[in-house]
């Protein structure tokens, strides 16, 4: 009887002596918890578990130790009081507004944002009930008219994506709250390791844990941190809705956030170098890169950033689309259409993170053909600008 009772019982569960030795130490890294579900002692503790009563572990897609840690960890970085984990930047964005708002409410949209960004705030919401208006996000004032009744968010990137522009966090918290409204801030380009949006006023930030945040390329992650009296649906949606983490992508994030901040000193550094070899070179019209004195926004950075200011540097060739496929041809650094791992990469907005746009609408943001994004890695500074400086001869052959 004894082994017929042992063979119903899985090999994946820990006997009461593993149970006990597990219990008496603590493992100095996370434990990867690959399990989708969690026994139950009782019918009652089921109930009490799903009914929140009880804190525990039920069903991989409510809740998940390592997403729980990670959270945590995001709720420390970003100085929040919650923090929910998404299976990607995307569903991070769609939490919060579907956590927030309802039919018949209204959105503020930078006409900055990242294009699936834009896709999803506009078309797709409306679909939804919920209506948008398109607005200038450093022009505060025409912000502030068009604030209408039925505004209930205001969504913006504290670095512009791909232009780097750099919003004023605390004034548009301002016009926000006056009009009784949230500001969500997509901190992605920045990360909490240069600036933490909810210190300035935020009530909600996101994060695509992909790109810098978890910065070795190997995880598709989001994160929404926030006030706690924003939070009340917040769990809820991110389950019904199944926007929920895989336990490896946690575990590896958590990883990857333990050197956010060096890797990003280290990768600013050289984003800095690379930014005025590149306003030095006659291939190069302009460069964006808010570290840069001439930058627009630079007194702006300079006051909501530490750190340095990013690791992304955006310039534009005279050459235009022929000069932007020669350097990228070149193969002196990687073309990859997105950002944020520990080398580093060449993008070309046109052609990727943008090409949803019309010639018009890209024309109009100043992102043009000959235009290329540079996400800086934690490569030397030496190795980095000697492949640009190659990458740029040839060019300009």
């Amino acid at each position: 009887m004894v082994g017929s009772k042992k063979q119903e019982t899985s090999s994946n569960v820990p006997s009461t002596d593993m149970q006990q030795r597990l219990n008496a130490t603590v493992p100095h890294n996370m434990p990867l918890y690959l399990a989708a579900v969690w026994q139950c002692e009782s019918t009652d503790q089921a109930d009490r578990l799903l009914a929140g009563e009880l804190d525990g572990y039920v069903y991989q897609r409510d809740r998940h130790p390592n997403a729980d840690l990670f959270a945590e960890a995001c709720q420390q970085l970003h100085q929040a009081e919650r923090a929910a984990i998404t299976s990607s930047g995307m569903a991070a964005i769609s939490l919060a507004v579907l956590s927030q708002l309802q039919s018949g409410d209204h959105l503020l949209i930078s006409n900055q944002l990242y294009g699936r960004t834009t896709l999803l705030l506009t078309s797709e919401l409306q679909r939804l009930g919920i209506e948008h208006s398109l607005v200038d996000p450093y022009d505060l004032p025409s912000v502030r008219s068009a604030i209408t009744p039925q505004t209930k968010m205001i969504v913006v990137e504290t670095i512009a994506n791909p232009l780097l522009r750099i919003v004023d966090i605390r004034g548009l918290a301002e016009i926000a709250h006056a009009a009784d409204a949230l500001l969500l801030v997509d901190n992605t380009f920045a990360t909490p390791a240069i600036c933490k949006p909810l210190t300035l006023g935020a009530d909600l930030v996101m994060e695509s844990v992909s790109k810098f945040m978890n910065g070795h390329g190997d995880v598709m992650l989001g994160m929404l941190a926030g006030r706690e009296e924003h939070w009340a649906r917040v769990e809820m949606v991110n389950a019904a809705w199944g926007f929920a983490s895989s336990p490896l992508e946690c575990w590896l994030a958590c990883r990857g956030i333990s050197t956010l901040t060096l890797r990003m000193q280290q990768a600013s550094a050289t984003a800095q170098a690379a930014a005025e070899l590149l306003a030095g070179r006659k291939e190069v019209e302009s460069v964006q890169y808010p570290g840069l004195e001439d930058h627009i926004d630079y007194a702006l950075a300079r006051e909501q950033f530490v750190n340095g200011f990013g690791h992304m540097v955006t310039f534009r060739l005279a050459g235009g689309r022929a000069a932007a496929d020669k350097v990228i041809a070149s193969g002196e650094i990687p073309f990859c259409p997105s950002l944020g791992d520990v080398s580093t990469t060449l993008s070309h907005p046109t052609s990727t993170s943008h090409r949803g746009l019309s010639e018009q609408q890209r024309v109009a943001l100043g992102i043009t053909e000959g235009m290329i994004r540079l996400s800086v890695g934690v490569d030397p500074t030496v190795n980095v600008l000697s492949h640009l400086e190659k990458a740029l001869d040839q060019a300009a052959e």
